[in-house]
């Protein structure tokens, strides 16, 4: 998979791209945060990184390091920051969009279509859905996203709740109030 440019200075990948240091230099890349178990950091002159050792469950709690992913994040001054995990679809894109609420002022709704509109395949597990919505409240006082029970839409229908498919635990469908 590729890398998503988030922001002029934030990036979205799996964790291949990481180790691309072709890659990691031609984009300025300063702080890689690597939110995988398996995946070591990359070593490279000048580059920080900060290591989120969460699984890809939706128990497992990648909420509590939320707020210090962002404010590291958003700390980043000398260069760009690369967000990675496995695929780039779930835990990557949960840290980038609770990076976008805390320091870019969005609602979660704003954040995912913000991630999305780069990569359009992220798919947040619903653990993280819960965490992020969590967040969104203490932030914000309030969501702008449901999750809702149903597995599958009719193909006319339109997007108003989070669809999460409860036999993998990913979201199948972002939509919605």
């Amino acid at each position: 998979m590729s890398v998503s440019k988030i922001t002029p200075t934030l990036f979205l990948s799996s964790a291949d791209a990481a180790q691309n240091r072709a890659m990691v230099s031609r984009k300025g890349i300063t702080l890689i945060v690597n939110a995988t178990l398996a995946h070591t950091c990359p070593s490279y002159r000048g580059v920080e990184c900060l290591r989120v050792p969460v699984s890809d469950l939706p128990s497992a709690p990648l909420g509590s390091h939320f707020e210090r992913v962002a404010q590291r994040i958003h700390n980043n001054r000398t260069g760009s920051t690369l967000v990675y995990c496995a695929a780039g679809m779930s835990r990557s894109p949960a840290l980038v969009m609770a990076y976008l609420m805390r320091y870019k002022g969005t609602t979660l709704r704003e954040a995912h279509r913000w991630v999305q509109d780069s990569r359009p395949y992220v798919r947040p597990n619903a653990g993280f859905w819960r965490q992020l919505l969590d967040y969104e409240k203490q932030l914000y006082g309030k969501n702008t996203v449901k999750v809702a029970p149903s597995l599958e839409l009719d193909p006319g229908s339109q997007p108003s709740a989070l669809s999460i498919n409860r036999s993998l635990g990913r979201a199948r469908y972002c939509m919605y109030q």
